[in-house]
């Protein structure tokens, strides 16, 4: 255990600051998965909108920190092309 008082402090922040990333992490895992569901089901209406919540919440998970802004785009970019090939996939 930390005998220096900024230590101490540093234990509490860094504590607060791991719960707060760890709910918006899970809270962008969520969303993923709901575009993972949606283009499982094969309901292009629903991956679309979906898409639309998890790019929001990916970049700003990525704006505050929580994952890198590249990890970010990728994710982003990975999760549109497999939304583009269901809706390709169902106009044809």
């Amino acid at each position: 255990m930390a005998n220096i008082k900024s230590a101490i402090k540093r234990i509490r922040v860094s504590a607060k600051s791991a719960e707060r990333n760890k709910a918006a992490r899970s809270r962008m895992r969520t969303f993923i998965k709901k575009v993972m569901t949606a283009i499982e089901a094969g309901d292009v209406e629903a991956a679309q909108s979906a898409l639309r919540e998890a790019s929001s919440v990916i970049t700003r998970s990525a704006k505050n920190g929580v994952i890198h802004k590249k990890q970010a785009s990728r994710r982003v970019k990975r999760l549109n092309r497999r939304v583009k090939e269901l809706a390709l996939a169902s106009a044809s």
